[in-house]
């Protein structure tokens, strides 16, 4: 058997070949009783004192470099920073390594490198270390950055992605496809038929805002697999059913006329600057008026609840029901 696409790709493939490649080979996953590998987080915690540390990492094969909404430096920045927010811990700073093909245009780089900063200074995050390489241009295509990312929480404040409970209720922070839709329509050249632009931005001022109010118990940023990935995660992960409302569910007409054209499905793309959230049901009209002040979250809607059951299902307006499962991957690549 051989390494195909969808292994990255998000969904079910990418979490065999993680469940039944890696961690196999891996013999010690956590540090000091924090979250460790093995729970397939959006980061893992190093509890020190009163305190846990939050690590994440990840590489950025993004193409086209340059897309609406953002590019690669962006997207590096943003997707690292948003994986120390999903654990509910204050991202501090991130580490940048760069793999370089021979010939790179120069002045590229120097754009990456002022997104980048600029993506950062929006959550106060310091670029604290990095390492340049540079390989022929035959074996890379472009350029490939690898970020990691360090935050800060409090002990007995981390938020996992595998304690939904039932009774809780599910926020999206914003309208779910507009990354992937947005680079698909651009990759196909009918880009110029829409305004849609990528969503990628750091969620820390959101994920703030909701913690602050409290009542969060659960968090997760829909990248590779995009909602329906994330969802059924959070849900498998706890144990739980989840009964969404289809209606509900914020989506850009423009995503629509994209994904009709391509045939791909919405909830199934990435995104790179929303947040699904559980809250509990008492506290979740007020985390969503508190979202609703951040740039980024004027869109956000309480979607749904979670239920007893095994199953993620979508209510339609007319009363129909459909189970939205797992992803097998991402239909679009090299979406991040």
């Amino acid at each position: 058997m051989k390494i195909g696409m969808n292994h990255g790709a998000g969904g079910a493939v990418m979490e065999k070949l993680i469940k039944d490649t890696i961690l196999e080979n891996i013999s010690k996953t956590s540090v000091n009783g924090g979250v460790g590998l093995d729970a397939l987080d959006d980061g893992a915690t190093i509890p020190v004192g009163d305190y846990e540390i939050v690590v994440t990492t990840d590489g950025h094969t993004v193409n086209p470099l340059f897309f609406p909404g953002g590019d690669i430096g962006r997207i590096a920045a943003a997707g690292t920073i948003n994986d120390v927010s999903m654990m509910g811990a204050k991202p501090l700073c991130i580490t940048n390594a760069m793999i370089v093909a021979e010939g790179f245009d120069i002045d590229d780089m120097d754009r990456i490198m002022k997104s980048m900063d600029s993506t950062c200074k929006e959550a106060d995050v310091a670029v604290v270390a990095g390492d340049t390489k540079v390989i022929e241009s035959s074996k890379l295509d472009g350029i490939v950055i690898v970020t990691t990312g360090v935050g800060i929480a409090k002990k007995g404040e981390i938020i996992k992605d595998s304690t939904l409970e039932p009774g809780d209720k599910i926020i999206v922070t914003g309208s779910i496809g507009d990354h992937g839709m947005s680079l698909m329509s651009f990759r196909e050249g009918f880009g110029f038929e829409t305004d849609l632009k990528s969503d990628c931005a750091p969620m820390w001022g959101i994920v703030e805002k909701a913690l602050k109010v409290g009542g969060v118990t659960a968090m997760k940023d829909p990248t590779r697999g995009g909602f329906a990935n994330a969802i059924n995660e959070m849900a498998d992960k706890s144990g739980v059913g989840v009964i969404l409302q289809n209606d509900a569910i914020p989506i850009k007409r423009e995503v629509h006329a994209v994904s009709e054209m391509l045939g791909i499905d919405p909830f199934e793309v990435a995104n790179e600057g929303k947040v699904v959230m559980g809250v509990k049901a008492d506290k979740a009209d007020e985390v969503l008026e508190a979202i609703k002040t951040d740039k980024y979250g004027k869109d956000a809607a309480i979607v749904g609840e979670v239920v007893e059951g095994e199953k993620v299902i979508i209510e339609t307006g007319v009363g129909g029901q459909r189970i939205l499962e797992t992803p097998i991957a991402d239909p679009v690549p090299r979406v991040c």
